[in-house]
């Protein structure tokens, strides 16, 4: 048989209801009381019943994790996503919280799935793993003033909202002077996305760098149709590139394959330097050169912070900065 609130009860020599409020953390009830009812509650393995005392206390006892609109497979596959979630799922047991995933093809579904979860009280908050320039879900939060923290930096009411983030902008431009410093000076930028927030701030890093340098800027080389692809060997050819910056390392390895396509070697006749040093950047050769973003500080952080606004002791906008560091593989050779 299960051990109930009344087995606890009559162990303890305390009321149900004081049984119940304990379970809650009541501070009606003395420290002393609540020592002693956890005691029992131990000794008879008596676990709450979490949506008995959620309906109770009106909140859902879990985390509702927003990913981008997963419209392309390298979207779909970015370990970044599957890591993220991970370590958000790992620090919110550590508050007895569970975590549900909002995902869709587009961000009129995506918005939709959030409107649903926050109106039928399935989560207690969100955390977005993106920050994209057109999305509605940010604006419906700040709106609603649903608690949430965001992955990135925020396009808009930047002094409302709690975010993690790597300074990308810095990023951007210590990948290029690393290359810089390689001996390269004919660099281009490569992304497949162009409208999330770290797209623009990883580029302005790489156009600082080369500025600095007084080496040429060249307009990034964004994938979003076949014809893009097809556009690239071109642009190869004009701007005698020896060196790219690509986006993340799941699109560094698109990258790779195409430009083997168009008869270059990687790193032979074009070094390639990446972001995240997820999986990829050692299940191809060369190995990849990619800049460490720690994402199990971004969602442990988050996570946090998250926990905090909840628990009423954070409502402030504030900017938590992870450290990043680059990991030298084989993707990088330096020119004589």
């Amino acid at each position: 048989m299960s051990i109930t609130v009344k087995d606890v009860a009559k162990k303890a020599g305390v009321a149900t209801s004081t049984v119940s409020r304990v379970i809650n953390d009541h501070p009606s009830i003395s420290e002393e009381t609540k020592k002693k009812v956890r005691k029992v509650m131990a000794e008879l393995g008596y676990t709450p019943n979490l949506a008995a005392r959620n309906l109770g206390k009106q909140i859902s006892s879990a985390i509702g994790v927003v990913l981008p609109p997963l419209d392309s497979k390298e979207r779909i596959g970015n370990p970044f996503h599957l890591e993220t979630i991970e370590t958000i799922n790992d620090e919110a047991r550590n508050y007895d919280m569970s975590v549900a995933i909002a995902s869709a093809r587009d961000f009129d579904t995506l918005l939709e799935n959030v409107q649903r979860m926050h109106r039928q009280k399935q989560v207690d908050g969100f955390i977005l793993t993106y920050s994209d320039k057109d999305d509605p879900v940010i604006r419906y939060l700040l709106e609603k003033e649903v608690p949430f923290t965001l992955i990135g930096q925020p396009y808009i009411s930047e002094e409302k909202t709690i975010y993690v983030d790597n300074d990308n902008q810095l990023l951007g431009k210590q990948a290029t002077e690393y290359l810089i410093a390689e001996g390269h000076e004919q660099i281009l930028f490569a992304s497949n996305i162009t409208h999330e927030n770290l797209y623009y701030e990883r580029f302005f890093g790489y156009q600082k760098a080369l500025m600095m340098a007084n080496l040429p800027v060249y307009p990034a080389a964004t994938f979003e149709t076949p014809d893009d692809y097809v556009a690239f060997e071109e642009t190869l050819l004009h701007t005698k590139a020896t060196a790219i910056v690509v986006l993340d390392d799941l699109f560094a390895v698109r990258m790779m394959q195409l430009v083997n396509l168009y008869g270059y070697r990687v790193p032979e006749d074009i070094s390639i330097i990446s972001f995240n040093n997820s999986i990829f950047a050692t299940l191809v050769h060369p190995y990849l050169t990619s800049i460490d973003i720690d994402v199990p500080s971004l969602g442990k952080i988050a996570t946090q912070r998250l926990m905090d606004q909840l628990n009423n002791k954070q409502q402030r906008s504030v900017r938590v900065v992870v450290p990043h560091r680059l990991i030298k593989r084989e993707s990088v050779m330096k020119r004589q």
